[in-house]
């Protein structure tokens, strides 16, 4: 079964993907935050799913983003649609920087670091990476 993980945001959410061992995380897609309910539905009918991590963004100071009160609203539809698939949060404070930082490191041209999608399912991938590794240590 395959963990799922998504970098919530209220234009686009990445999505990122574990394989069915549950050892690599990757990029999936970003995905229109309205069509976001739409797409999971269609998603967890074709592919067994074990858990759902989604960021939880925070200020330097721990304090919860403005976008955490659209998260739990989103959280709970998702919830009543798909009762049976448990949903984690992990702290994404640092994603978006490492997610730079990564294409950075990748080669990709300044340009190319501009396409925000790419941001978005690249901090998915962190977000799961740091699931994972978490789940791990424990």
């Amino acid at each position: 079964m395959k963990l799922l993980a998504l970098d919530y945001g209220q234009k686009r959410t990445g999505v990122a993907v574990t394989d069915d061992m549950q050892i690599i995380a990757s990029g999936l897609k970003t995905v229109e935050t309205p069509t976001l309910l739409v797409f999971l539905k269609e998603y967890l009918a074709k592919n067994k799913v074990e858990t759902i991590v989604i960021g939880q963004p925070k200020y330097m100071d721990g304090k919860m983003m403005d976008v955490e009160q659209h998260i739990i609203a989103f959280i709970e539809k998702l919830k009543a649609q798909h009762p049976d698939v448990p949903v984690e949060r992990v702290d994404e404070r640092f994603t978006s920087k490492m997610a730079m930082q990564t294409m950075i490191d990748g080669g990709l041209k300044k340009k190319d670091r501009g396409n925000k999608a790419l941001v978005d399912e690249i901090s998915a991938t962190l977000i799961l990476q740091s699931y994972m590794e978490s789940r791990n240590n424990r």
